[in-house]
C-alpha cells in the first residue's frame, strides 16, 4: 500500500511543476519526493515520482562458476533464496544494472558475467528492472530512484545476514543504470566501487550530485564515456560532464570508430521519442558495454593517458605514461596507484573500429635517409611476436634528408615489436631521381616508455 503525502494518489502518477511537494512513502524502501533537486530545477522538468516497487518489479538473478549458464534468482525479502543459492562470502560480488529499454536477459549482461568467470571467482548477479525501464524515458528516470533502493535494500541484508562488507561490493550500471548505482551508493555508505558505462544525459547533465552518479557515491567511482553530447544537439544519450574520480573519453568520448554519425530527426523534439528512437539504431552508446567487456580478459589493453583534453592526447602532450603508470579503462580501473588521489581526473584513449577494440599507443620517429628533398608518403609497417603485420602512415608531404618525422599511431599489436619495414610512396607526378631510406626508426611505448 502507498502512503502518499498530503494526500493518497495512484501508485504511478507523476506531478507537473505546478504540484510540487508531493511524497510516497513504502515500508521497506522509505520515502521518495519530487521536491528539488528532483524536479522542478533546470535539466529537471519533466522528472517526478518513481512508480511503486511492484510495477518496477526489481530481480537479482545471481551467476557463479557454480552455476555459469543458469542464474539463480535471490531476493531480500526471501533471505532463504539468499541461503540455498550459491552465494558465497568470501567472493567480491558485481552487479550489472542495465538501463532504458533493456533487460538482464540479453546477451551482454550475461556475456560480461561468463567473462567474468575466467578471470575471477566473483558473485555476479544482474539487477533487471524491466518493469520499470520499459515505459516512456521521463519515467524511468524517476524509476532508477527505486532500483537504487532495491540495490541497497539487499545490500544491507547481506551486511547483516553475512556480515558482507559493502566495500566487497562493484555496481556496474550503463545508461540509466549508472544513475541506480550511485543512488544505490548515495543510500549506502561505503560501496566499494561504481562503474558507469555511459551514464545517461538527460535529466540528469548539469544537475546537483545527489540527483545523478558522482565521486562520492562508492569509494572509487570510474566512468567510460561512449556516446557523451547533448541529446537535441547532438542526438547523444550519454553525459558529458564528468561525474567519477576516473573519467574515460575514448576516441574523445563523442563519436566511436565504426559508429555512423546520427543526426536528430527532425520532426522529433519530444524527449521519450528521441530516447526511444536513440535505442533502436544506436551504436556509440553500446560501445561501453562492449569495451567493458573486452577489458575484463584483456589485462594489459585500453591504457588511458592523463590529459586536459583530447586534442592534447592526440598531440602527444600526454605522452608516455608516467614512471607510476596509466590508468586502464575498464574491468581493471582499480589497479591504477593514484586512481582516488583527485575526483574527475579526465582520461583519453583510442580504440579500434571493431573487436578487438583495445590497442596501444606508440610513438614512431624516422629520420630520413635521402639524395634530395623529395615529395611522398612515409609509412611504417610493425609485425609483432605474434606474426600480425599491421602498416601505418607516418607522415606525408616533403622530406628532407637527415630531419625526423613523428607519429603517435595506435596499433592492435601489444607487447614487443619483432620486425620494423620502411616504406616509401613517392608522390604521382612528382619526378626526381633521388633515393629514399630511413637512418634510424624509433619506437616508444606509451604504457612505459621503453624505446
Amino acid at each position: 500500500m502507498v502512503a502518499a503525502s498530503p494526500a493518497t494518489f495512484p501508485e504511478n502518477l507523476h506531478f507537473s511543476l505546478r504540484t510540487p511537494g508531493r511524497e510516497v512513502c513504502y515500508k521497506r524502501l522509505g520515502c521518495f519526493t519530487d521536491r528539488p533537486p528532483w524536479s522542478g530545477i533546470p535539466g529537471r522538468q519533466l522528472a517526478g515520482l518513481p512508480s511503486s516497487p511492484e510495477a518496477v518489479n526489481t530481480n537479482f538473478l545471481l551467476y557463479t562458476r557454480d552455476n555459469i549458464m543458469k542464474y539463480q534468482k535471490i531476493s531480500a525479502t526471501n533471505p532463504s533464496t539468499i541461503k540455498a543459492s550459491n552465494f558465497r562470502t568470501h567472493r567480491k560480488t558485481r552487479f550489472i544494472i542495465h538501463g532504458y529499454l533493456a533487460g538482464a536477459d540479453l546477451p551482454w549482461i550475461t556475456n560480461i558475467c561468463r567473462l567474468m568467470f575466467h578471470a575471477e571467482d566473483v558473485n555476479c548477479i544482474l539487477t533487471d528492472w524491466t518493469g520499470g525501464s520499459s515505459g516512456l524515458y521521463t519515467e524511468a528516470v524517476n524509476n532508477v530512484r527505486i532500483v537504487g533502493a532495491e540495490l541497497v535494500y539487499l545490500v544491507n541484508l547481506l551486511e547483516k545476514d553475512y556480515g558482507y562488507s559493502p566495500a566487497s561490493i562493484h555496481f556496474i550500471g550503463h545508461s540509466l543504470g549508472a544513475h541506480a548505482a550511485g543512488e544505490a551508493g548515495r543510500r549506502k555508505p561505503g560501496v566499494g566501487r561504481i562503474t558507469g558505462l555511459d551514464p545517461a544525459g538527460p535529466l540528469f547533465q548539469y544537475t546537483p550530485t545527489m540527483v545523478r552518479l558522482d565521486p562520492s557515491d562508492a569509494k572509487f567511482v570510474d566512468i567510460i564515456h561512449t556516446h557523451a553530447g547533448h541529446l537535441f544537439f547532438d542526438f547523444a544519450p550519454g553525459i558529458l560532464q564528468t561525474c567519477g574520480h576516473l573519467d574515460f573519453y575514448p576516441n574523445g568520448g563523442k563519436k566511436m570508430p565504426g559508429c555512423k554519425q546520427l543526426h536528430v530527426p527532425p520532426a522529433t523534439r519530444n524527449i521519450n521519442d528521441l530516447m526511444r528512437e536513440y535505442r533502436s539504431i544506436g551504436c556509440g552508446h553500446k560501445r561501453s558495454l562492449q569495451y567493458y567487456a573486452e577489458s575484463i580478459i584483456t589485462p594489459n589493453g585500453f591504457v588511458g593517458y592523463q590529459c586536459e583534453t583530447y586534442r592534447a592526447f592526440v598531440l602527444g602532450d600526454c605522452f608516455p605514461c608516467p614512471k607510476e603508470g596509466c590508468p586502464l579503462m575498464g574491468h581493471y580501473a582499480d589497479k591504477f596507484l593514484h586512481k582516488t588521489e583527485k575526483e574527475q581526473q579526465k582520461v583519453y584513449l583510442n580504440t579500434g573500429p571493431s573487436p578487438p577494440y583495445a590497442r596501444w599507443r606508440k610513438e614512431i620517429r624516422v629520420r630520413v635517409s635521402a639524395t634530395e628533398t623529395m615529395k611522398g608518403n612515409i609509412d611504417v609497417a610493425l609485425t609483432g611476436t605474434n606474426g600480425i603485420r599491421k602498416k601505418y602512415t607516418i607522415d606525408k608531404g616533403t622530406f628532407k634528408p637527415g630531419n625526423t618525422y613523428l607519429n603517435y599511431i595506435d596499433t592492435e599489436i601489444s607487447g614487443n615489436i619483432s620486425k620494423v619495414e620502411f616504406l616509401w610512396e613517392k608522390h604521382l607526378g612528382h619526378v626526381h631521381r633521388g633515393c629514399m631510406g630511413a637512418e634510424e626508426v624509433t619506437i616508444i611505448s606509451g604504457e612505459n616508455g621503453n624505446v
